[in-house]
């Protein structure tokens, strides 16, 4: 059962944390390995419990929870601590010999107080996963789980107090009220992941305050499927990306857009795929298939598949349970770009398939959505490779897989436009949360070179400046 956190207790949790920030408690990399070392235990002594949490709220496959939800946090929290050091040097840039005696560094700082919300659909790796950097930085954080996703969000309001210091770490549970308690606070960087709409709001709320922000939103992310690709591994790849949470993935494929002159055998690919993936159907008694995660967006989905005027190849069942709604991985052919699945991410097991004659197409169609966090591409063709990225903007550019860059911790991640913006993963998760903050010290001796600039003004002084206005060029 989830608790909401008390509304008037909001306040005397971020002063606790902005206290703990200020006696400098979280600076020690030691003190910062520990918790790191911390989250790693919490995540191990705890993986069934977790799986159990992902099973009741989107009856998650426990493959999908070890690797995505557990497997990856442990690993990516592996990776902060192999590095902190590296990670936490000063730095000695390369300067000018104008500059070079100021001895100026770039020290690695924490930001400060971190606000990270976080969606349902990934609830632990979304949470965690940039949390990690905020660990790594030296910043204390406020974790605002989705309260869609009432089990895990429970579970971490359980553990995150038994392994991490409360007087750093806060979960904060509740909903749009207890949300927007929290914006009404100053942070010195807020990180959500959810959808435009909430992070429109998200940016207003951080702009009163001029907080910097990092959005990961999402979009329809589009396939394209060029002639001469191994068309059996594209379908292959596809479908995996499409399955994974039942499509509530915010870099899942969209939709795919595939060349005519491969068109009918692609759609063979794909119903020799679905048929190895579910020989006996999706729903069928013992098939791992999860649910959407309430009846709201099961009705959402449930009346696209009722308004398309495209064909429903593979799927389109539906099934009833008491905890929920499962709906069958769906392909939908002869989809127009005017049809109901084109007008907004889907979020779910359904995948329109559109025709056209050539990559430029293709491309002209992906330009007319709004900027998404992934645009995909099967293709041998390394023009087609070099026209996509010239021609298309998205937060990745994939080629040839989909959906495995959530898996590559040294590799930015992020959107552009209403996809986000900021990037996180790894080591830019730490850089998301640190300030380059410079020292230089300007030696005595340099007196004598800054003469000129002293009052009183005078001819001669403004001759001297004058003369730095036309550099010597080679």
């Amino acid at each position: 059962m989830l608790s909401y956190t008390p509304i008037q207790e909001i306040p005397a949790i971020h002063a606790r944390l902005v206290d703990t920030f200020a006696a400098g408690i979280t600076r020690p990399l030691a003190w910062r390995r520990e918790q790191l070392q911390q989250l790693v235990r919490m995540f191990q002594d705890n993986k069934t419990a977790i799986e159990h949490a992902l099973w009741l709220d989107l009856r998650k496959p426990d493959q999908e929870s070890a690797l995505m939800e557990i497997a990856g946090i442990v690993g990516n929290a592996g990776l902060a601590l192999a590095n902190l050091e590296q990670w936490t040097a000063p730095v000695k840039p390369p300067v000018g010999s104008d500059h070079s005696n100021w001895n100026p560094v770039i020290h690695q700082v924490p930001k400060g107080v971190i606000l990270l919300i976080s969606p349902w659909n990934y609830p632990f790796t979304l949470t965690f996963k940039p949390f990690i950097g905020a660990i790594a930085a030296g910043c204390p954080a406020v974790l605002k789980p989705s309260e869609v996703s009432a089990n895990c969000a429970a579970l971490m309001d359980e553990l995150v107090p038994k392994y991490l210091d409360s007087n750093a770490y806060a979960v904060v549970n509740g909903g749009v009220s207890e949300t927007t308690a929290l914006l009404d606070l100053r942070w010195d960087h807020i990180f959500y992941t959810g959808g435009v709409a909430v992070g429109r709001i998200v940016a207003a709320a951080a702009a009163k305050f001029v907080t910097p922000t990092t959005l990961e939103l999402g979009g329809k992310s589009p396939v394209i499927v060029d002639a001469g690709y191994d068309l059996d591994l594209a379908a292959k790849r596809i479908l995996f990306g499409k399955a994974q949470n039942s499509g509530q993935l915010c870099v899942s494929p969209d939709y795919t857009v595939v060349m005519r002159s491969v068109y009918p055998e692609f759609l063979e690919a794909l119903k020799r795929t679905y048929k190895t993936f579910w020989p006996s159907g999706a729903l069928a008694p013992g098939t791992k298939w999860g649910k959407i995660v309430n009846e709201h967006h099961a009705q959402r989905l449930l009346k696209l598949l009722n308004t398309t005027k495209g064909r429903i190849l593979l799927g389109g069942k539906h099934e009833k349970l008491e905890d929920g709604t499962r709906i069958e991985p769906t392909i939908v052919t002869d989809v127009g770009l005017d049809d109901p699945l084109m007008q907004d991410e889907i979020f779910g097991p359904i995948h329109p398939i559109i025709v056209v004659d050539s990559i430029d197409e293709a491309i002209q169609i992906i330009r007319s959505f709004p900027k998404t966090l992934t645009v995909y591409a099967f293709t041998n063709s390394e023009e087609t490779k070099q026209k996509l990225l010239d021609r298309t903007d998205s937060g990745t550019l994939q080629f040839n897989d989909t959906v495995s860059m959530l898996g590559a911790d040294d590799i930015p991640f992020g959107g552009r436009g209403d996809s986000g913006y900021g990037a996180w993963h790894g080591w830019w998760s730490f850089k998301t949360f640190s300030q380059e903050r410079t020292q230089i010290d300007v030696p005595a001796s340099e007196e004598p070179y800054f003469a000129a600039r002293y009052y009183p003004y005078t001819q001669e002084k403004y001759e001297i400046m004058s003369s730095l206005c036309y550099p010597p060029t080679s």
